[in-house]
């Protein structure tokens, strides 16, 4: 018998906790089935950057989460607050958590400006991406 778990990372808002930013759940029943032999760990950048839920909807403004990670790129909330610094802190503590726990893999919500990987990046998204962390995304 094969005693290997393996670890991942997921959204937690995919896995039906209240974390997005209008403080709904948004739980994805196949991410969830991906989940099922895996030992996972819900995480959500924002609110490890130190955003509240719920919290106003926020938008990479000049690039993605690439260009954000280089300065090139900021991210406003709807109100015109910078919220870059949010975004880069609970980035970094993901990435923390997935190099402190040998996580290769994450999951991640689609068309979100943490976790976007289709289309405009998001900013965890990129900081795992180019950490050689493989990312996937879910609706």
């Amino acid at each position: 018998m094969n005693d290997y778990v393996e670890k991942c990372l997921v959204s937690a808002c995919l896995t039906g906790l209240s974390t997005r930013y209008d403080g709904k759940s948004k739980k994805n029943h196949s991410c969830m089935h991906c989940l099922q032999k895996t030992l996972w760990i819900p995480v959500c950048p924002e609110q490890l950057g130190g955003l509240p839920t719920p919290r106003p909807a926020a938008s990479i403004i000049g690039g993605n989460g690439f260009d954000v990670l280089k300065g090139k790129a900021h991210v406003l909330d709807c109100n015109n607050n910078d919220v870059t610094s949010n975004f880069i802190q609970g980035a970094e503590l993901v990435l923390s958590i997935a190099q402190s726990q040998k996580i290769t893999t994450c999951y991640l919500k689609s068309r979100s400006p943490s976790c976007a990987i289709n289309g405009n990046a998001g900013v965890t998204a990129a900081l795992l991406i180019q950490q050689g962390i493989h990312v996937l995304e879910f609706d």
